[in-house]
């Protein structure tokens, strides 16, 4: 599968991995870095310890007895049949990064605005693909 796309609004998409997540308990500040999936470029990008510990816990496939906030709201759209497409960051503005999830919905697309944190929680424990706009690696 080629690592480009065009999105909506025929903006050129990378597809990218989760490489790192850098969790120090000691600060309120984290990182996850995105990989350019065939390539050499990296996005790092500034989260919160919740959302940085959601995605650590989600990739390790870690259960809580009772769904955390990024469960219920995986399980809310799959409750409504809606399937994750991709997620896509989407954008960079004033040092802060823009996210999309993308669904599809009883053959309907909606995007959803997010932060990348909660976006990436929320994909991190299925196999949905990531992306990050042409532009915003440009931008960093």
């Amino acid at each position: 599968m080629d690592s480009r796309c065009r999105g909506n609004d025929n903006i050129m998409e990378i597809k990218v991995e989760l490489s790192r997540i850098i969790i120090d308990e000691t600060s309120e500040q984290q990182v996850i870095v995105l990989k350019e999936k065939n390539g050499v470029r990296t996005l790092p990008i500034v989260i919160g310890i919740v959302e940085i510990m959601a995605i650590d816990r989600r990739l390790k496939g870690i259960t809580t007895i009772r769904p955390l906030t990024h469960d219920l709201l995986g399980n809310v759209i799959e409750s409504l049949g809606a399937n994750i497409e991709k997620v896509v960051v989407s954008d960079l503005k004033n040092h802060t990064y823009y996210a999309t999830i993308h669904l599809s919905v009883n053959g309907k697309k909606v995007e959803v605005d997010s932060r990348p944190s909660d976006a990436i929680a929320i994909a991190a424990s299925s196999d949905v693909p990531l992306y990050v706009a042409e532009h915003v690696f440009e931008k960093i």
